[in-house]
């Protein structure tokens, strides 16, 4: 299984971006999905996730400015970012729950990060 994360660069505050993340390879069922970001000298922290129905949830901070999305048939995460602020640049990480079986256990698997970099 392999996810590939596209969609970031920079933009200057009040932008907008969206990123994208693909799996691909031996997919039985998708879950979760969901991204996380990790700013430099930060922890990595939950930025938005979705489930298998479309319930959504936000971390507080982005409520209201980021929409987490879904396309089943391309197991493919969108994250589209509306304005944008300095303090939401970071390293963002896609997330997605898979099985790879019908009989294997879901797994929880991690794209390689695309940089956003939010400045004037």
């Amino acid at each position: 299984v392999q996810l590939q994360a596209s969609g970031g660069g920079l933009v200057q505050p009040g932008g907008s971006l969206r990123l994208s993340c693909a799996a691909s390879g031996r997919i039985f069922s998708i879950n979760a999905m969901g991204w996380y970001r990790q700013a430099p000298g930060k922890q990595r922290e939950l930025v938005a996730t979705i489930t298998s129905g479309g319930s959504t949830n936000y971390e507080d901070s982005v409520e209201g400015r980021f929409t987490i999305s879904r396309d089943n048939a391309k197991n493919t995460v969108y994250l589209q970012m509306n304005g944008l602020k300095p303090e939401d640049t970071a390293v963002y990480y896609c997330n997605i729950e898979i099985r790879t079986t019908s009989r294997a256990n879901y797994y929880f698997y991690w794209g390689q990060g695309t940089q956003v970099t939010v400045s004037s």
